[in-house]
């Protein structure tokens, strides 16, 4: 049976659990957030990524209640939030600090909130331990913060978030604290502990690599304002700025003029050059400054001239990092501009070609590259 796509923002009878509607925030002169529209949808993994001080932690803190909007609404559930204090959202945050209480075991912890509620003592423990179970934390129970490892905090404060079952989970940097390798496992246990829950996570971070595993969709921060909001595959292959294609992963960006041909555009980006053949479904007009980009693993690079391709530039190998599987070469074109080309290291050492110093052609289709007008 085919799996149905989750994608609730291409259904137009889907109505979005959380609403930022011309929200505009000011901390004195200086505008954090500015007049940003923006919906997200209940089961989404929604990403805020951007650089430090683009407003994504403001956003964050405005849905938990702690600022509020100087203009405009946030709805969650179609309610507006302006007077609905903290403590009275269904929602829950996560900080980077997990701020756990040394003196209290895992299990109390985890129990915390619901005891602050009065609930049922027995509906407390079945919830614990539902809780332990999820974030397989269950053999640690009676253990302290500080007998558990980074990554263990890290779920105890994950179970503690969700064991009151908040519609909306808010996660701050939440894996900033732990090193590269568990954070990657830890990615992955972060998705599949909000497929089982179905909470809506919105995650704010600096981490591209993190946003791209994680998320439904992401948002892409610049200066208060969403600049492209998209699935992972999307902002990496069809970004709609310099901003966002240099954001995310990396990539060779060259700035001409355009010449339009067709439903192609001839860029002409330096004297004594030849053009670059673009194929986009956007209006260029002749003359127009345009930007070309291109990620590394699209360029092929080869000492022979390549035949029947429209694009080729001939340079010279400036560098080389090599990444064990993948290496990517550094060409300088005879105008000066470094070129970066990528390819998967299959082969033993001994059999590659290309070295320093060596004059190499670099190549790539009409559909490889994304032209861009800002």
């Amino acid at each position: 049976m085919a799996q149905t796509v989750f994608a609730p923002w291409n259904d137009p009878d889907e109505k979005p659990l959380i609403q930022f509607r011309g929200v505009t925030k000011r901390f004195g002169d200086f505008t954090a957030i500015d007049n940003l529209t923006q919906d997200i949808y209940a089961r989404e993994f929604f990403a805020l990524l951007g650089p430090s001080g683009c407003g994504k932690t403001t956003m964050m803190r405005m849905l938990a209640g702690f600022e509020r909007p100087t203009e405009g609404q946030i709805l969650i559930a179609g309610q507006d939030m302006s007077r609905v204090p903290p403590n009275k959202r269904a929602v829950n945050m996560m900080f980077q600090s997990y701020a756990l209480f040394p003196h209290l075991s895992v299990w109390d912890n985890i129990a915390f909130g619901l005891k602050r509620e009065g609930r049922d003592k027995d509906k407390i423990a079945a919830r614990v331990e539902e809780m332990l179970r999820l974030t397989r934390l269950s053999k640690f129970a009676k253990r302290k913060p500080h007998q558990i490892s980074g990554g263990q905090r890290q779920r105890v404060a994950l179970a503690r978030s969700l064991a009151k079952a908040p519609k909306l989970l808010l996660l701050d940097e939440p894996l900033g604290a732990l090193d590269k390798k568990l954070r990657q496992d830890t990615q992955f246990e972060l998705m599949d502990i909000q497929e089982k829950t179905g909470t809506t996570f919105v995650i704010v971070t600096h981490d591209q690599e993190e946003a791209m595993t994680v998320a439904s969709r992401v948002a892409v921060m610049d200066e208060g304002q969403i600049i492209q909001v998209a699935t992972p595959d999307q902002i990496y292959e069809a970004p709609n700025s310099v901003y966002v294609a240099d954001f995310i992963g990396d990539v060779n960006i060259i700035t001409g003029r355009a010449a339009p041909q067709g439903d192609k555009v001839a860029i002409r980006f330096a004297e004594g050059q030849p053009e670059i053949i673009g194929t986009t479904t956007k209006t260029f007009e002749p003359g127009q400054e345009i930007h070309f980009a291109i990620r590394p693993e699209k360029v092929a690079i080869d000492t022979e001239e390549p035949e029947d391709t429209p694009n080729k530039l001939r340079g010279k190998v400036l560098d080389i990092a090599y990444l064990g599987n993948i290496s990517t070469y550094h060409v300088e074109l005879p105008t000066g501009l470094i070129v970066k080309a990528q390819t998967a290291n299959t082969r033993r050492i001994s059999r590659r070609q290309i070295t320093w110093e060596d004059t190499v052609w670099i190549s790539w289709t009409d559909t490889a590259g994304v032209l861009l007008d800002r």
